[in-house]
């Protein structure tokens, strides 16, 4: 695709910039509530590091999805998507979906990201294919909980939470397949 072409694409997306505003406000607020103080919050610069490349890794993803296709659709679907990776491995970070952040359980959610992933670059981005990717996505989410539940020893909410995260991969399928 000639430059020009990939340029004047981008430009047609007006949530783009607010997509990065958002993103550079999301990794100031930990900076602000340690300037206030706020007990509990002691980020080192390591953390704002890996934050700035996961916002960045996410922003660009939803970016590329812009760029893929003009149906609404499929970059709504692009977008969540990203958005579902992005807080799966947030979340992880932080402090774990299933027990604390430290807890080995915690890698299968690799899995499914690596789903969504090598389903994607399977599919060619095709919206078709993606639908499928992403509803595997979302079947691997809660395999995950599955496994989790077996295993046993987790939390009500840690096991829910888990689930619900099978949703937002399911949402992206659903607006794959509207947007064929």
């Amino acid at each position: 695709m000639p430059v020009s072409h990939a340029v004047r694409r981008s430009r047609s997306n007006p949530l783009s910039p607010w997509v990065w505003f958002a993103a550079a406000g999301l990794l100031a607020l930990p900076a602000i509530g340690m300037w206030l103080d706020r007990p509990g919050l002691h980020w080192t610069p390591l953390d704002f590091i890996v934050m700035g490349l996961l916002l960045a890794t996410a922003c660009g993803l939803y970016e590329l999805g812009a760029r893929l296709s003009r149906n609404r659709a499929f970059r709504a679907a692009f977008g969540l998507a990203a958005l579902t990776g992005f807080l799966t491995i947030w979340v992880n970070l932080a402090v774990g979906m299933l027990g604390s952040e430290g807890n080995r359980a915690n890698l299968m959610f690799a899995g499914v990201l690596a789903v969504a992933a090598v389903g994607s670059i399977v599919a060619r981005f095709r919206p078709v294919a993606m639908a499928r990717a992403m509803a595997l996505a979302g079947l691997a989410q809660l395999a995950v909980v599955g496994v989790a539940v077996a295993a046993g020893g987790y939390r009500p909410h840690e096991l829910a939470l888990s689930a619900c995260f099978a949703l937002p991969w399911f949402v992206a399928a659903l607006l794959f397949a509207k947007a064929k």
